[in-house]
């Protein structure tokens, strides 16, 4: 995998000489037919035989049942614990994005819903704004996505990306302020829409996991 000069040729005769009584093989002589890496030997006072931590790992649990026991719990100990992490990751944006909604639909009721409307009307216009966003960040309103995914529950935000969340936590604010500058829906749309394009263009390069409290000085 990480050494495109490996020797695969003389690997075979040595292979098949392995198993053997008089079968010996040194390690520098194993780097030296093979061109093998990530191993070295030295000789002397301060020599020794020294791998990457991946052989070291290798011949540990070749070594040892205990040892290679341990090293696939602790892999399974970090892979739960990270996917707890990311959990709880998507968990906050998620919530953001509800709280960040009533500020929106608060827009919406003052600046676009005439006085005097049915209950229905008032539905139709929070679910017709919550589809500009849909649009902007997912490209399909919310009965599109339905119809395209007839065996999933709840919503396309509800499968969104953590980056995806971040971005709807803007574009939720975002248009309440253009709602209240007076901005039509369709100019809406398209600003939004690329706003989102610009903020998961520069997501994509980051890893929102990995950025933590920068910690103060004492």
């Amino acid at each position: 995998m990480h050494n495109p000069g490996f020797n695969s040729l003389e690997f075979d005769g040595i292979k098949n000489e392995a198993g053997r009584n008089s079968f010996f093989l040194s390690i520098k002589k194993w780097i030296t037919t093979t061109k093998a890496i990530g191993v070295i030997a030295s000789a002397g006072r301060y020599g020794g035989t020294y791998a990457h931590k991946d052989i070291a790992f290798e011949f540990g649990t070749w070594l040892s049942p205990e040892f290679k026991l341990y090293l696939i719990k602790e892999f399974q100990r970090l892979k739960d614990d990270e996917s707890r992490r990311q959990s709880l990751d998507w968990s906050l944006n998620r919530t953001l994005a509800k709280l960040n909604y009533r500020i929106h639909t608060d827009a919406i009721k003052a600046y676009i819903i005439p006085s005097l409307v049915t209950k229905e009307q008032v539905g139709y216009a929070y679910a017709s704004e919550a589809d500009i966003l849909n649009v902007a960040l997912f490209g399909a309103t919310a009965k599109q996505w339905r119809d395209a995914n007839p065996n999933l529950e709840g919503n396309m935000r509800d499968y969104a990306t953590v980056e995806q969340l971040l971005v709807m936590v803007n574009l939720e604010s975002m248009n309440a302020e253009f709602i209240r500058v007076g901005l039509n829906a369709g100019d809406r749309l398209t600003r939004l829409n690329l706003i989102a394009i610009q903020q998961l263009k520069s997501l994509s390069s980051l890893d929102v996991r990995a950025i933590e409290p920068r910690k103060e000085t004492e």
